[in-house]
Order: C-alpha cells, then sequence, then structure tokens
C-alpha cells in the first residue's frame, strides 16, 4: 500500500474518527508543530552520545506521539502524562546540581549539540501557546499543557548540561548599548 492516499490533494485531512478537517485548522497547526518538535528531539538524539539522555529523549518522542494523535482525537490514556512531568523534574533537579546558578539571562547557543535542544526548547514553547490557545476552544486535558512547560524546562536544562559536560561557555546576554 503506498504512503499516498490522494484524499488530502483539497487542503483537507483526516482526524481519528474520519472527520476531515481544513489542513490549516488550528488543532491539525498543533499537531504539526508537535511533530516538528519530535523531529528535532529525533536529530538530538541522533546526534547525542549519552545513552541515558537518549533514552529519555526518546521516551518524550512517544509522549509527544500519544499526545498529537489525542489532540487528533484517537481516544488514548494521558493518565501516565503527569507521572511523566513528575520524571522531567526529577531529571531537571539532577541536572541543575550540577550547573552553577543562574544569574543572567543567556543566550541559545555554545555547542552544536547545545544549540539543537535550544531550537526544540523554542519549539515547544510555541507548541505550549498553540496548546493554550486551542484550549481557549476546545477541552483540553490540563496534563498537556504542564507537560510542555516542563518539557520546555528539561530541554533548557539539557542544552546547559551538554555545555558544561563540553566545557562550553555560557553565552550570557548583554543589551548593546546605544551607538
Amino acid at each position: 500500500m503506498p504512503i499516498y492516499t490522494r484524499t488530502g490533494d483539497d487542503g483537507t485531512t483526516a482526524l481519528f474518527g474520519g472527520k476531515r478537517v481544513l489542513k490549516c485548522e488550528e488543532l491539525v497547526d498543533v499537531y504539526g508543530s508537535i511533530d516538528e518538535l519530535n523531529s528535532w528531539i529525533g536529530l538530538i538524539t541522533a546526534k547525542g552520545k549519552k545513552k541515558k539522555e537518549n533514552g529519555l529523549l526518546t521516551a518524550i518522542q512517544a509522549d509527544l506521539f500519544t499526545i498529537g494523535s489525542t489532540l487528533a482525537g484517537w481516544k488514548g490514556d494521558l493518565t501516565e502524562l503527569a507521572g511523566r512531568v513528575g520524571e522531567m523534574e526529577k531529571q531537571i533537579d539532577v541536572w541543575e546540581k550540577q550547573l552553577p546558578k543562574l544569574t543572567n539571562f543567556i543566550l541559545p547557543g555554545g555547542s552544536t549539540d547545545a544549540a539543537r535542544v535550544h531550537i526544540a526548547r523554542s519549539i515547544c514553547r510555541r507548541v505550549e501557546r498553540q496548546v493554550v490557545a486551542l484550549s481557549q476552544n476546545q477541552s483540553i486535558n490540563s496534563s498537556i499543557i504542564k507537560y510542555f512547560n516542563r518539557l520546555s524546562d528539561l530541554l533548557f536544562t539539557l542544552a546547559r548540561t551538554i555545555n558544561k559536560d563540553a566545557n562550553v561557555p555560557e553565552i550570557i546576554w548583554r543589551s548593546r548599548k546605544k551607538a
């Protein structure tokens, strides 16, 4: 069976259950952004050298697929999502104990690997904003919003950890002076 169906050639896509919606609808935009985030995390794991972090990120990829599918109408079970938020908090706490305390804003970047994680983090923040906007028009499991909020914190902390482990200094943000 080929990957193409031609059913989307008119600018629509099918949700779980068969309902067809325009590809430009807010819901489709949200799960498209979740897919983009998932792809960036896939790139991070493909380039990553740490098995523990890769295992965590692969589990997050599975969560993202579940969340996107659920938003598209799949009757999946999100009861474990709240527990995942707690797991992310524990990992953030472990990493933060090994990092210098933040006293300034830092610019995204440093090492190439950390920069990739910062891109994923900024996409995650966009997804979070989109999910909040979507929640104004339809019922959204509150664990989904919490999940993306915590995931962006985890990705920020991971980027800092990657830079520390690579002995790459963080780039401190300094306001540009007027000329």
